[in-house]
């Protein structure tokens, strides 16, 4: 999501991106920064900050969340307000998600081995694109063990199974059909705020504050066939997506947004006929 300023002048940045990162744990998101990168010139020059507060648990108090409050997160990157320089921030926000094959199966203790959030970069990533939202993102997701190929493995087959006329390309489709499992868990979304003259006031086409979201496969699951429980969950994404843009909107005080796709298709479109939606 791109979002725009009337007359935003660099010095008010720091202000807009703390409302932005502070909307996201009233809307199903987590309540501090991840981490905080700044980019000089284009993204094609190495940060001249990165840290990484996610990893900073040492002195937690019980139950206390790792990571930073947006204000502090943005005060320290932006220290020094540069005009050609980019900052970016990452924070948690929490979807549902569909978890199919080895990925289910390697879930231990109803989560999966990697549990905590993968970090992404900026648009150079080395990361493949998942597709979808701008310049797609990894996304970390819990899961629940799968029980059921386990119970089968412990069955023989019968002669009728051996039997069985199926192929074992649709054998192995259905055993992914079982291990699948919906979790809802946590994704990293970039917040990332534009000088005027970062990469060539690329403000201009992708708003003074961006907002990558990661893939869009949350959000449509276009590859398989919703049953009412996986419809459900992919109604929720849709719907805290819509609140989550909207309170961003007020709380930053943008007076232009655009929620876009890399595919160059309609979004909402998209969305409305995966959901069966006839507005």
């Amino acid at each position: 999501m791109s979002l725009w300023y009337p007359n935003l002048r660099l010095e008010a940045l720091p202000d807009k991106l703390v409302a932005v990162l502070g909307a996201f744990a009233a809307h199903g998101g987590e309540a501090k920064v991840y981490s905080a990168t700044v980019w000089p010139v284009s993204w094609n020059e190495t940060p001249v900050f990165e840290r990484v507060y996610g990893r900073m648990i040492v002195g937690l108090e019980p139950g206390q969340a790792p990571g930073v409050e947006p204000r502090l997160a943005v005060e320290e990157a932006m220290e020094l307000l540069h005009e050609d320089y980019a900052y970016e921030f990452q924070i948690g926000w929490n979807l549902w998600e569909l978890e199919t094959g080895p990925e289910a199966q390697r879930a231990v203790g109803g989560r999966t081995q990697d549990s905590g959030p993968k970090a992404t970069t900026g648009p150079h990533s080395t990361h493949p694109p998942d597709g979808g939202f701008a310049q797609g993102g990894l996304s970390t997701s819990f899961a629940a063990q799968s029980a059921a190929t386990s119970a089968q493995d412990d069955n023989p087959k019968t002669d009728a199974q051996d039997d069985d006329p199926r192929t074992d390309a649709e054998d192995e489709s259905e055993a992914t059909r079982l291990d699948a499992r919906w979790a809802r868990g946590p994704r990293l979304v970039r917040v990332t705020g534009y000088g005027p003259l970062f990469d060539e006031g690329t403000y201009e086409q992708d708003g003074h504050i961006r907002i990558d979201f990661g893939s869009d496969a949350p959000f449509l699951e276009e590859d398989v066939d919703l049953s009412e429980v996986g419809a459900r969950h992919v109604a929720e994404n849709v719907r805290q997506l819509v609140e989550l843009t909207a309170g961003v909107e007020k709380a930053s005080g943008a007076t232009a947004r655009l929620l876009w796709s890399e595919l160059g298709e309609s979004l909402a479109q998209r969305l409305a006929a995966r959901l069966g939606m006839e507005n």
